[in-house]
């Protein structure tokens, strides 16, 4: 991602709009519109924070889910099944640093960095890291073709969980 200006379907500004969107959606807990946010066929993956560049085939994920996967998680976390998010965790996301690669066949690349406050049971817990992302443009403007969220913390505090969606 270079400082470089390119041509690009999408400004920076416009990215960002819709990274600032998805963040509202998440701490509003409106998750079958942040699925909306999702082409078919896209994947959303937290790779473990001790390997976080291995590849998701050959090595463990916090979590690997493809389209319909994801689907399953939005549907269980709005259920009373979801024992560790009912009630739902308060989160505050803070979205920075957005930087848009140059486009490819692949889809539009977008790092950015983030900081998610996650309020439950009188404990607050901070995560931190870089979402590296592929964005597709669609009908109706940018989708995730993929949703990636490496969090930059040598461990998971004690207790701490990722039952909710980075």
């Amino acid at each position: 991602m270079s400082a470089i200006k390119r041509q690009s379907a999408f400004t920076r500004q416009e990215v960002e709009d819709f990274l600032f969107e998805e963040a509202a959606l998440l701490d509003e807990w409106r998750l079958d519109e942040w699925y909306t946010l999702f082409e078919p066929g896209a994947t959303y993956e937290v790779p473990t924070t001790d390997r976080p560049n291995a590849v998701p085939d050959r090595s463990q994920y916090y979590v690997w889910d493809d389209y319909e996967l994801l689907a399953a998680r939005v549907k269980r976390l709005k259920s009373k099944h979801a024992h560790a998010e009912n009630p739902h965790s308060r989160t505050r996301r803070l979205i920075t640093n957005v930087r848009v690669g140059e486009p490819s066949g692949e889809g539009i690349p977008v790092r950015a960095a983030f900081l998610i406050y996650k309020i439950r049971d009188g404990n607050v817990d901070s995560f931190v890291g870089r979402y590296e992302h592929v964005l597709a443009s669609g009908d109706g403007g940018l989708r995730f073709r993929k949703r990636r969220a490496v969090l930059d913390l040598e461990v998971l505090r004690p207790g701490g969980r990722l039952s909710f969606i980075l």
